[in-house]
Parts: structure tokens; sequence; C-alpha cells
């Protein structure tokens, strides 16, 4: 890769609106360090911070002159450290404008706003579709790589919202994608990952109306886990729709605590009677079952990762664990090698199905339309472990997701992305990735936008 000037830099900063930075000015590392700690290493040679659709154009022009690598940033997210590379970062973080019309349920925002900006401007007029439960997470990367949340089963993956999509290509062109106009470019940006074609800029989705609806909290050390996670799932599967749970084992070495958090689209009297069978089969230590607004339920289930370093695999299921599979987890979570950071390590099912079951696995890229449940694994450790802390979590993740392998059928979810993983083509988009292939020849012929696990690489 070719290393540009200074003189090409200076170039640059004179053909933006936006910002550009390079090591050592102040505000670089906010714009240019990796939310996975893991990829630290990586500094890019200068990130832009676009102040709109002409200053992304005017980058992308300056990269193929120059010869420079791009990687696209929105919310800097990518668990695999995709958001940087050492050439040049589009920092979309300055395109966050969010608008919404609470007569048409339209909602429409830019390419790097987050799901905190998105949630503040849909709030007012009471309507929301699937979103994610990262305060900072990006809408573009979320969308793109299909995007699952509390309320999926009943209103589908983030991408099944998506009504419109704007982005910048690899030769610069401004292309509006909908299902009439540049319908497969479309149709690839609903599951087919992010940085993949192009720079989207804006996003457009259908809400729906929301309503009153209660979440709940329940903890139990792990003895009761082979108990708990067996009626969880049978619970799952005679639930309604309206019903999703998050049932996970997480360690920290010391301690290690078996939770079962969620939503239900209903009063918190249905949600109990729900619950009952997991509740009966062992006494939690702590249970919060309460009524909600909505907008309570989403600050419920907010979640961010602690920083440090991470690894994680996922397995795409299409029926649930059997007691045995359970019992060869919860054995290797007890076998957790340790490390410095606090977020330990584990395993947890999230409850798939429901509308999401209800779109062809044609109709969109995102291929995982017969899923039940999605089971995540992840370790994490500090900056300043040794590498043999490094190697001994990513040997035991290794070991864990060997173990579970035989419970699935090689699928994985492309927004929990794993740069370890070999067969990353039909494991996150499975007999859509041709048809992807194909259309990142057309809209992309050169490679443009290029990197690990890129569709084309």
């Amino acid at each position: 890769m070719k290393s540009p000037s200074e003189e090409d830099w200076r170039r640059l900063d004179l053909a933006v609106t936006g910002r550009v930075l390079r090591p050592g000015d102040n505000g670089f590392g906010t714009v240019s360090t990796p939310f996975n700690r893991r990829f630290a290493d990586v500094v890019p040679g200068g990130v832009v911070s676009v102040a709109d659709v002409v200053d992304v154009q005017r980058a992308i022009t300056w990269a193929r002159e120059v010869g420079v690598r791009v990687s696209v940033r929105g919310g800097g997210h990518s668990y695999a450290g995709f958001s940087v590379c050492p050439g040049l970062v589009l920092d979309l973080s300055g395109l966050k404008t969010v608008s919404a019309n609470a007569s048409s349920g339209l909602v429409t925002a830019a390419g790097g706003a987050s799901m905190s900006t998105v949630y503040s401007a849909i709030e007012p007029c009471e309507m929301a579709f699937a979103l994610g439960n990262g305060a900072s997470v990006g809408i573009g990367g979320l969308t793109l790589g299909g995007g699952y949340g509390a309320t999926s089963r009943v209103h589908g993956i983030t991408a099944d919202a998506l009504v419109a999509t704007t982005l910048v290509t690899a030769d610069g062109e401004v292309l509006r994608c909908d299902a009439s106009e540049n319908a497969d470019l479309f149709w690839a940006c609903r599951g087919g990952g992010g940085g993949n074609f192009g720079v989207n800029v804006s996003f457009t989705f259908q809400a729906q109306a929301v309503s009153d609806c209660a979440t709940y909290v329940l903890l139990w050390r792990i003895e009761d886990a082979e108990k708990v996670f067996s009626v969880v799932q049978q619970t799952v599967g005679a639930a309604p729709d309206a019903f999703a749970a998050r049932v996970g084992v997480s360690t920290t070495g010391s301690d290690a605590v078996v939770s079962c958090i969620g939503q239900y689209m209903g009063p918190a009297s249905e949600l109990r009677e729900i619950l009952d069978p997991v509740l009966s089969v062992a006494q939690p230590f702590r249970a919060m079952i309460e009524d909600r607004t909505y907008w309570q339920a989403k600050d419920d289930l907010l979640h961010d990762t602690s920083a440090g370093a991470f690894a994680a695999r996922t397995s795409v299921l299409t029926r649930a664990l059997p007691d045995e599979a359970v019992e060869s987890m919860l054995a290797q979570v007890r076998r957790w090698p340790g490390s410095g950071n606090s977020d330990g390590g584990g395993a947890a099912l999230f409850s798939w199905g429901g509308a999401v079951n209800r779109v062809g696995l044609g109709d969109t890229a995102f291929p995982h339309r017969d899923a039940r449940f999605l089971l995540a694994m992840d370790t994490s450790w500090a900056e300043d472990d040794s590498p043999a802390v490094v190697d001994a979590n990513l040997g035991w993740l290794g070991e864990l997701a060997d173990s579970m392998a035989p419970y699935g059928d090689g699928r994985s979810y492309v927004n929990f992305t794993d740069p370890d993983l070999a067969s990353w083509r039909s494991a996150y988009y499975g007999e859509n990735y041709a048809r992807l292939a194909e259309i990142k020849r057309w809209v992309d012929p050169d490679g443009f936008f290029a990197f690990d696990q890129g569709i084309g690489s």
C-alpha cells in the first residue's frame, strides 16, 4: 500500500470542509482508536472527519489518486477492528442528523448517527423499529449487517425496517437505493455487511407505533445453570413473539453468574405468567419484573462493553441446545483461564425467531431466516496482559466454539465479526454470498473498498 506524502495530506485537507487529523494531532485518538483494543496497534495514516457528502466524495477521489486504502468508521464498533486501517479512515461521526415524521412513520438517519441519537429523535413521536442496545453503536453498521434488538421477534431485524439508503460508490457517485431504484444494491445493504459496497451516508426506515411493555432481570448462581438454560429455551419456544430473552452465563474467574434478561410487549402480569416455569425451576437471587414505558425498557436493556480487548464467536441455531450441549458449554466456562479484564468470559443465547423467520431467505441479504437462537461466546483481556494470557483466552474461546459446533450448522452473525473465522463467506452469508459477490463486482469492480473478510476478498 502506498504511503501518501505530506503534500498529499495537505491537499486532502484543502479539498474537504471537515477536518483531517494525523497522528499526534489533538483529537486524533478519539476518531482512530479501535473499539476492540485487540487491534490497538493499527494506527491510520490519517482520518478525515467528513462534514457532508461532498467530503466523502472528495476523500474517495483523493484516496484513489494517491493509492491509499480506505476504511469507513460509523460508530467504530467493529469487533474485528475493520473501522480502522493503516491508510485513510473516513470518520462519519459528523453525519449524525436524524429526522422522524410521526405522520408517515419514516425515520431518516445520516450515516454516522448513533443509537442514542436515533432514539432521541423517535421518542417524541412514540414510534420505533428494532434497534440495538448500545448507545454509541452506529446505525450504519447495525443495519448493514442485519441488526437485532429485543423487539425483533415482533418487528424483524433492523434491515427489515429499511426502505431506502443513499451511498457513495467507489467512483464517487451518489446512489439512492430502494425497492425500485438500484434494487440489487438495496438488497445487498440489508444484511450484506458494512463497508463492502460504498459509504452509506443516509438510511430511511419505516417505524411502528410503540406501546407500554415490561422488562425483567433474573440472576442465579452457576449451580442452577443447567436447569435455567433448559427451561428458558422451552419458554421461548412456547411464548408469543412479544417475548424476548437473553440467557447467559458469565465468569470473572472468582465468580460466575447466570442471567436471563429481556422484554415483553405486554403487561408485567402476563410476563410473570410466561416466566413462571423459569422462576419455578430455580429461585433467582435477584428478580425484577416491571411494567415500563417503551423508552424506560430501552434504558433497562442498555449495554456497553467495557474497555479492553476481546474476541467473540457466534453460532446460529435452528433448534434449542440439548442438555448435553449446555453441560459441555458450562464445563468450558468453568475452565475460563482468567485475565485482567473485568468483562471476563462466557456464553449467551439470544432468542431469535418470530418476525425474523417470516421473511424469505432471498428477500434480503441477511441469510439466517430460519434461526431460533443466536449463541454468542466471548472472552476478554486487558491490554497489559501477557501474550500467554491472550493466547490462553483465544485458545479457550476456540475450544468452547468447537464444543458447540455440532449443535449448529456452521453459520455466524456478521455483526459479531470474528477475524479468526476461516469459513466466513458461508458462515456469514450462506447461499446469498454469490449474489453479493456479483453486486460487488458491479458497484466496485476494482475492489476499492477492501478489507479482511470483505465481500469479494
